[in-house]
């Protein structure tokens, strides 16, 4: 969870940029959705650790890339490195709707990898909230992946003559 809480906060700094850097409607539509579901997913995972005692990371918007040139912080599955990020913050419109689309599937796959590492974890479905979390994020990521990989193949489908 305290992974995880870092790895959403990725995901809406990414969605963040949307705003400034294209004028995508469905991209900026998807954008509000996966930055609306994260942020509550945040909530949700901060209030369980803390009801339960455990540390609670900060997961700060100020937090460009989470600062990773120290090299003090690992980079969880999928999560964009610092030069996938700033590739982001320099690119707009079609470059930037594609860059995002495929940082956020890449994004997404690794929460998969994570929901399934979970479940193969002895005992982590007993927790029937976390359970159900769990399940949520892994049907949501997926129904996102599949809606980023058809705008993809309208983007490639678009740039052909």
């Amino acid at each position: 969870m305290q992974g995880m809480i870092l790895h959403h906060a990725q995901a809406v700094e990414i969605t963040a940029m949307i705003a400034t850097h294209t004028e995508n409607e469905d991209l900026r539509l998807l954008g509000a959705r996966i930055s609306s579901s994260q942020s509550d997913e945040i909530k949700f995972m901060k209030r369980w650790l803390a009801v339960r005692g455990e540390a609670v990371p900060k997961a700060l918007p100020e937090m460009p890339g989470m600062d990773m040139s120290q090299k003090t912080m690992r980079l969880m599955p999928g999560m964009l490195t610092p030069q996938q990020m700033a590739a982001l913050r320099k690119a707009k419109d079609r470059d930037f709707d594609h860059l995002f689309l495929v940082g956020m599937i890449q994004h997404h796959e690794g929460a998969l990898t994570m929901v399934h590492d979970l479940f193969d974890t002895a005992g982590a479905g007993q927790d029937a909230e976390l359970f159900d979390f769990a399940n949520d994020a892994d049907n949501s990521q997926l129904a996102e992946i599949r809606i980023m990989q058809t705008m993809l193949k309208k983007e490639k489908s678009e740039e052909k003559p």
